[in-house]
């Protein structure tokens, strides 16, 4: 018993997204070609962002934090997604799935915080135009951006301490293609209370609160947005937040469906599908929801490329 609990301390054995070996080399070139979308176009972007003067306002250095997570939301999962693929046993040390746990659960808590302040943005720029300048201020901006980081990692410490705390004594085969809460409290064989507790109050108080300061502002967007008396008005204010809604709603959707349950509702095979949508698709679906249908955008690109000619 003694050399198994060592064996489990020291590593875990990832069973993955799939048993079937032709499976896994379709996964593998579907999840490379999403892997690599998402850090050419989140590159893309903060580059664009940081070059060019015309988009250094605050929409734009959210869109920059917001890439700049999501690219490392991403290479948190999928490049040892990658390697396990090329791999007939899937194993993770302790410490690397502890690595791993603590940068997927920080940058999904960025996320979170940073999606609800780039709602606030948007708020500030339809219901109190005349003020957006003075409001959203450049110092006000960095406060927001640092807010969203040290909730985020806070966030994380609280659950990968309180989940690596447990003794590991049923399996040493996570049922999952990474490291994450569920899988792992489903290994131990101590009382996970006082995990759930920690779920419910730290993770519920990022992702509700987050999810409700959205909400908020934009229940206060579309009392302004009605009052505009032209539809095209109305039209090319609602545009400005559209592509925003639509990814808060499948991301936070898809993270409260995981996380804020209780752990006798968990369904392993149908929890491990899910982060893939907001852990792997939502960072690459980003830029291109966000930035890159964006004429400004497109126009600060162009340029940049222009440039980039003429100086060669």
């Amino acid at each position: 018993m003694a050399k198994n609990q060592t064996l489990l301390l020291n590593e875990f054995t990832l069973l993955g997204l799939t048993d079937n070996a032709d499976n896994e080399i379709i996964l593998f070139v579907f999840f490379l070609v999403v892997y690599l979308i998402t850090v050419v176009g989140n590159s893309l972007m903060v580059i664009t962002i940081t070059l060019s003067s015309a988009l250094h306002s605050p929409m734009y250095f959210f869109l920059r934090n917001l890439s700049i997570v999501d690219m490392c939301y991403s290479t948190s999962t999928v490049p040892k997604l990658l390697l396990d693929f090329l791999s007939d046993v899937k194993r993770i040390s302790f410490f690397g799935c502890v690595a791993q746990l603590y940068s997927f659960i920080s940058f999904g808590g960025i996320e979170c915080v940073l999606l609800a302040a780039m709602a606030g943005d948007r708020y500030v720029a339809i219901c109190m135009p005349l003020q957006y300048t003075e409001v959203m201020s450049w110092k006000t901006c960095t406060v927001l951006a640092t807010v969203c980081w040290i909730v985020g990692l806070l966030n994380s410490l609280a659950h990968t301490v309180f989940t690596f705390r447990l003794p590991f004594c049923r399996s040493r085969s996570l049922h999952h293609f990474f490291c994450d809460i569920p899988p792992l409290l489903a290994l131990s064989c101590a009382d996970t209370t006082v995990n759930e507790v920690v779920v419910y109050t730290a993770g519920g108080s990022v992702i509700i609160g987050s999810f409700m300061l959205t909400i908020l502002s934009y229940i206060f967007i579309v009392k302004s947005i009605l009052k505009i008396k032209t539809a095209t008005g109305r039209w090319k204010a609602f545009s400005t937040c559209a592509s925003h809604l639509t990814v808060v709603i499948l991301y936070y959707g898809t993270i409260v469906f995981i996380y804020i349950r209780p752990t006798s509702t968990y369904s392993l095979d149908q929890d491990r599908i899910v982060p893939v949508l907001y852990g792997i698709i939502t960072p690459m679906l980003n830029p291109i929801i966000y930035s890159l249908r964006n004429k400004e955008v497109h126009g600060a690109l162009t340029k940049l490329i222009i440039r980039k000619k003429l100086l060669w």
